[in-house]
């Protein structure tokens, strides 16, 4: 149970940054979308796709080969090679996207502010110098640090944005304050916040990245980049599956290009609110990836790792119920100045059941990594991504942004299932994958409920009661059928 609490404790260290800091960010949603509207909000949302894929490309898998190549080899060696490795190949990427800006600008029909894509560059090689230096502060188990950085890097984007897009935009014309704000930039400002606050992260991080040798070892390096590589499809597969939806809706609804870009407005405000599931997903990540290498040397590893996954899972059923029974009060998430976005809400209830299978399929992935059998890892995201793009190119000029989150769903359903069959076979760990289907499938039941109570009442009242007697529902049911597990928790212990 050590190993369990060990991980716990550190998830939540860099959930503190992760659920904290990105709450803060996600409240940009209501305030961005009160300023826009979703034909612009739309095109933020796109742009920062374009910035998670070039992520891909630009750390190439290093970070997970950092920390498998660590677990049993000199660190020092490991990290110089990466952060030289990153150092090159960032600043040749850098150079050749920022010549191919305006071309870029162009594809994305924003040829008037080839400055945007730019700026997108900038920030993703600033947060590719920071990733390696990052990773060390997980290696070492030094998630304080890691989560004071990860949160002033937030902290600082919001309060940007707000100076410009509130404070600055507001200010009376040529006073002091309304000097900082341009309306040829507008949506702009929302990149400036965040290359200022990438800036920030970097500087915080100058004493781990400044550790580093230069030296590259070609030898190990060719064993760093043949682990690796496979990733960079997994990575890639894994963007396409969460992001290729925004550019397929610019391309193929069939109306004009601001329509378009509206209805990528709506889909994307409505997919932030997947937001608890999300985070718990990225914070466990944080602290699981660097335990489950150390772990493998361990005796009962898989057994831990069994554990793990029921944990987790809970976890993520509760997030489900949390938003899909209350989904009328998180719609203010989104602000009201635009009604339009409410639309959307149909596609939350998929979208968080598509994330719970995505956080399923992270803790299954376990196999492949410790067997070093990427490429498998690889073949199973880009059939995700198979399937995520016919869904949506059959559909969404009929179905719009309802085919993206159905296409999400199929995508994530498919990996999950393919990664268990197969790391069964590779790998096997002890799942209870009977009670653990069961748990998904009574909370998709207890939403079924739910939608049944709406059809015969519109009272607010009955609707939030309703919800609240379900959710304590599942919560009695889980403690009595996992009364022993959480019996041997700290503090649970004594409650139960």
């Amino acid at each position: 149970m050590s190993s369990v609490k060990k991980l716990a404790g550190q998830t939540l260290w860099y959930g503190v940054s992760s659920i904290f800091g990105r709450f803060l960010n996600y409240l940009l949603t209501p305030i961005l979308a009160t300023i826009f509207a979703a034909t612009d909000y739309g095109k933020i949302t796109t742009l920062f796709a374009i910035a998670a894929f070039l992520n891909i490309f630009f750390t190439y898998g290093l970070e997970t080969a950092y920390f498998r190549f660590s677990a049993k080899d000199d660190e020092k060696k490991v990290y110089n090679t990466s952060v030289s490795s990153i150092v090159l190949t960032t600043a040749i990427l850098t150079t050749i996207l920022l010549f191919l800006s305006n071309s870029i600008a162009q594809f994305l029909e924003i040829p008037d502010h080839p400055e945007y894509v730019r700026w997108v560059i900038i920030i993703v090689a600033i947060d590719t110098l920071c990733l390696m230096p990052f990773c060390k502060l997980r290696f070492e188990g030094r998630p304080r640090k890691f989560a004071t950085i990860k949160v002033l890097n937030i902290l600082t984007n919001v309060g940007l944005v707000l100076f410009f897009l509130v404070l600055c935009k507001n200010a009376i014309p040529g006073s002091f304050l309304g000097k900082f704000y341009s309306p040829s930039i507008g949506l702009g400002y929302v990149i400036i916040a965040n290359l200022i606050a990438s800036v920030v992260t970097l500087l915080l991080l100058a004493k781990e990245l400044f550790k580093f040798k230069f030296r590259i070892d070609k030898k190990f390096w060719k064993e760093l980049m043949t682990y690796s590589l496979p990733l960079i499809i997994v990575g890639f597969g894994g963007m396409i599956n969460e992001l290729i939806d925004r550019f397929m809706i610019l391309k193929m609804y069939p109306g004009t290009t601001d329509e378009a870009y509206s209805i990528s407005g709506i889909y994307g405000a409505n997919y932030k609110l997947a937001v608890l599931i999300v985070l718990f997903i990225q914070a466990f990540r944080l602290g699981a990836e660097p335990f489950f290498f150390k772990q493998s040397t361990s005796e009962n590893a898989q057994r831990t790792y069994a554990r793990v996954m029921k944990f987790f899972l809970l976890a993520c059923c509760f997030c489900f119920l949390g938003v899909v029974l209350f989904l009328d009060v998180w719609k203010y998430f989104m602000g009201k100045s635009h009604p339009e976005y409410w639309t959307g809400l149909k596609v939350v209830p998929i979208l968080m059941l598509a994330k719970l299978f995505l956080g399923v399929y992270y803790n299954l992935s376990v196999w492949y990594k410790l067997t070093g059998k990427n490429l498998i890892g690889a073949w199973i995201t880009l059939g995700g991504a198979a399937i995520t793009i016919i869904i949506n190119f059959i559909f969404i000029p009929t179905l719009g942004y309802m085919a993206c989150a159905i296409a999400t769903l199929c995508c994530y359903a498919f990996m999950m299932i393919a990664s268990y069959k197969l790391g069964q076979k590779y790998y096997p760990i002890p799942y209870a994958w009977k009670k653990l289907t069961a748990y998904v499938v009574i909370c998709v039941a207890l939403f079924g409920l739910h939608q049944l109570t709406l059809y015969f009442t519109e009272n607010n009242y009955i609707k939030h009661s309703v919800g609240i007697l379900l959710f304590g529902a599942f919560t009695f049911f889980i403690l009595k059928v996992e009364k022993k597990e959480f019996q041997k928790i700290p503090y649970l212990n004594k409650i139960i």
